[in-house]
């Protein structure tokens, strides 16, 4: 099967009726006047908006002759002429459809767009469900702001299957009592041990892991990162190829931050979250926040943490949604059970943050259940009053969509307004 065969034009080589390309039909907002202006040249296809900020329009091909089960390689290009936000402007959009049925209305976007030099490029692949026979490829114009979009090229052909990109991820449930800084150090690296032994690629402990089950305060129990705690964690995860996150006390100078920090597959320090929101019984102890929203790179994809007190507020998980993060991590020593009254539901929470910002989430904690939580809110581990290590493999390639809304991580980062978010950043009023 060639690229030819499924779609017809995919140069826009040539006009049919209208000056809009054979093998592509035109559509637009149901009030026209909103519309964008669609025509075929001799250089590619253009699409330019009316003479209104949020014009809308596209084309669209319905495409012959998908296979079931078979891999397809979507790819586009265009060029963008004055269009102040690619993401949300051009967009190119795939509806699996069986007989006159669309399978999913809301579709898969197609990755991208990449820009470079004014040439925005979009390439994917997806695999069409078992029942389709058909496909609807759209080619989006949204709100360019008197912008204009020259398509130069689109195909589809058949191609391999993506490659799974699964991950073994574990949390921890243990609750030291009575107990020492230096034994719970001895408690946390047998965790990390058993993580490894049961081949993780990746484990969060929970927060302040020295300070937990002790007579110790937050100060007491501060050290340097890299440090001895550090360090001890360190040889174990290199001994069994394991990156850890882990909650600790850090001290820089004379100042104590409540941080989290990141070990590697060969026991090196690979990156540090310091809390940014701090609850009173921290900050009266002289704990300063941290004030950046790091995420980090590892082998098997892009990470980020936060600790506590960080999952009352929204913010920070749509900010490391929107800087690429696919797994967050929250070492975290409150409790994820509700209150006696169902107030603050630390597990029902974890589960909204994931799914409003397409993330894994994976508390672990001291009271509650540690978890693992899918990007659409499901909970697939939980240590559901036992004690040790949970865990199960994920794939980060897969992307499960929504329906009629589509892939959230996707859809969100596009549909996201930015530009009216300015009261986020006003100072809060006194409350009544």
């Amino acid at each position: 099967m060639s690229t030819e065969e499924l779609i017809t034009n995919g140069n826009f080589s040539s006009s049919g009726r209208d000056g809009i390309p054979s093998g592509w039909s035109v559509w637009n907002p149901i009030w026209s006047e909103a519309s964008c202006s669609v025509l075929s040249g001799s250089d590619g296809l253009l699409m330019e908006a009316a003479d209104r900020p949020f014009a809308v329009g596209g084309v669209l091909q319905n495409v012959e002759g998908i296979e079931g089960g078979q891999a397809y390689a979507i790819a586009a290009t265009c060029e963008l002429r004055d269009i102040a936000v690619p993401l949300q402007s051009v967009i190119v959009r795939l509806v699996w459809t069986r007989g006159d049925e669309m399978i999913h209305p809301a579709g898969r976007l197609i990755r991208g767009p990449v820009v470079e030099d004014g040439i925005a490029r979009f390439d994917d692949i997806l695999v069409a469900p078992v029942d389709a026979d058909g496909a609807q490829l759209s080619l989006e114009c949204k709100w360019p702001r008197g912008g204009s979009v020259l398509w130069k090229q689109v195909s589809i052909e058949p191609t391999e299957p993506p490659a799974a990109r699964k991950v073994k991820v574990g949390t921890v449930y243990l609750q030291p009592r009575d107990s020492t800084p230096e034994r719970n150090l001895e408690l946390f690296a047998d965790q990390v041990a058993e993580a490894g032994k049961l081949g993780l690629d990746i484990v969060c402990l929970p927060e302040a892991i020295l300070q937990v089950g002790t007579r110790a305060t937050i100060r007491d129990n501060a050290e340097s990162i890299p440090g001895p705690s550090t360090e001890r964690l360190g040889r174990v995860a290199r001994d069994y190829g394991i990156w850890v996150v882990v909650g600790l006390t850090e001290k820089v100078g004379d100042t104590v931050y409540n941080t989290a920090a990141l070990i590697d597959r060969d026991g090196q320090v690979a990156g540090v979250y310091r809390k940014i929101h701090l609850p009173r019984e921290e900050w009266r102890q002289g704990i300063e926040p941290g004030d950046e929203y790091p995420t980090f790179e590892t082998d098997f994809g892009t990470v980020a943490i936060q600790i506590c007190y960080d999952w009352f507020f929204p913010e920070p998980e749509a900010i490391w949604g929107m800087r690429g993060a696919e797994i967050l991590f929250a070492p975290t020593w409150g409790n994820t059970w509700p209150d006696s009254e169902g107030r603050v539901d630390g597990e029902n929470t974890f589960r909204v943050r994931a799914r409003d910002n397409g993330l894994y989430i994976v508390p672990s904690v001291y009271s509650g259940n540690s978890l693992v939580i899918d990007p659409m809110g499901r909970i697939l581990v939980s240590s559901d009053g036992g004690s040790g290590v949970f865990w199960c493999e994920v794939d980060l390639a897969e992307r499960e969509a929504l329906p009629w809304v589509g892939h959230w991580h996707a859809i969100g980062m596009r549909d996201r307004m930015p530009h009216t978010y300015g009261p986020l950043f006003e100072e809060p009023r006194q409350s009544r």
